[in-house]
């Protein structure tokens, strides 16, 4: 495993966490070119167990946990009674169990939502963060690279839809290979026992994969759309607001959870008043995160997530009003500076 202490790091949600091993450029080019290896332990883990685990979490978050079978897994949000997100989730069915995976941001909350709301004895819950890791493999080349560490059929992984899962067994113990399409390519996310994530580590830096910080996956993020909580989204973002329908982390067909009746009224009857869009500027600098956006002389939003990305420049997503169009060009303000933008849909093209 590459050292951390020749790596940048920064601290998020109380983790410190590798921004690059090297140039994050060129830790993207090869995730564009191959794959690249991450370590995603600063994220979250939760285990909830029982026969009731899944009533539980439906009546939790906007999707339908009820309807997974094990192996499969959907992504979802857990909202306020208001129908702000308190926390958006990845959730992973297995036999008598699910696990829960949560941005290191909005780890507070989502805990404080579980303690408060789930009943011991309708389902256990405890906090693998520590003895459960994630690795996440992303790329053109991740099915190669995974099926060279767990033994896989490269075919069988693509074949996965996502947030599905399967388990292998590396280095004497159990991995689960999820399919995970945070980054707008291929990629998967590896649950790994704490003892064995070393050796992990090793079998796919041997298979190929190139060590890579958070900052090679931020552009990533940014280029395929997805809010991270904590930057672009938080508990004063509906979920509408953060694109949740157009990512597939909402049922309007299943029963009732907290914030459910604002999320149906908003989609049967009403609409927001802004969105998580993309903007784009002729410079290599995006503006930066806080930035003022204008449509003429009016205010229309704000940027979220900022980055410089190799291949379409800058780039940014930004909470703005629904009265901009995409096409229309706008203009980023901040102290010290302005920049010219376009406001375009969402995800980046490709």
């Amino acid at each position: 495993m590459v050292p951390v202490s020749s790596a940048s790091t920064q601290e998020i949600g109380g983790h410190n966490v590798v921004l690059a091993y090297g140039d994050v450029a060129a830790e993207y080019q090869a995730m564009r070119a191959h794959a690249i290896l991450v370590d995603r332990s600063h994220r979250g883990r939760m285990r909830l167990l029982g026969d009731k685990a899944g009533e539980v979490l439906t009546g939790l978050v906007t999707n339908d946990v009820m309807s997974l079978q094990p192996g499969q897994g959907l992504y979802a949000a857990a909202l306020t009674n208001k129908g702000k997100i308190i926390a958006d989730v990845r959730i992973y069915a297995e036999a008598g169990s699910f696990l829960v995976d949560v941005p290191p941001r909005a780890w507070e909350g989502w805990s404080t939502m579980i303690k408060r709301f789930v009943n011991p004895r309708m389902a256990r819950f405890r906090d693998d963060s520590e003895s459960l890791r994630e690795i996440g493999i992303f790329g053109m080349s991740a099915r190669h690279v995974v099926g060279m560490v767990t033994g896989i059929n490269a075919s069988a992984l693509t074949a996965l839809p996502p947030h599905a899962h399967v388990v292998a067994d590396v280095a004497g113990a159990r991995v689960m290979v999820a399919s995970t399409p945070d980054l707008g390519v291929e990629g998967f996310s590896l649950f790994v026992d704490s003892e064995v994530f070393d050796a992990v580590w090793a079998r796919a830096v041997s298979a190929g994969a190139t060590p890579a910080g958070l900052g090679a996956c931020e552009i990533g993020r940014v280029e395929a759309g997805r809010p991270e909580w904590g930057i672009d989204i938080d508990e004063n973002t509906l979920a509408q607001e953060a694109n949740l329908d157009e990512l597939g982390a909402i049922s309007y067909t299943k029963g009732c959870y907290v914030g459910q009746e604002t999320v149906a009224r908003v989609h049967f009857r009403g609409h927001v008043n802004r969105h998580l869009r993309g903007l784009r500027g002729a410079s290599v600098d995006p503006p930066p995160t806080g930035a003022r956006v204008f449509q003429g002389d009016a205010d229309v939003g704000d940027v979220r997530s900022a980055v410089a990305s190799p291949r379409l420049g800058g780039i940014a997503l930004a909470m703005v009003r629904r009265e901009a169009v995409a096409g229309t060009p706008l203009v980023a303000r901040w102290e010290g500076g302005e920049r010219t933008v376009d406001l375009v849909p969402l995800p980046f093209p490709l």
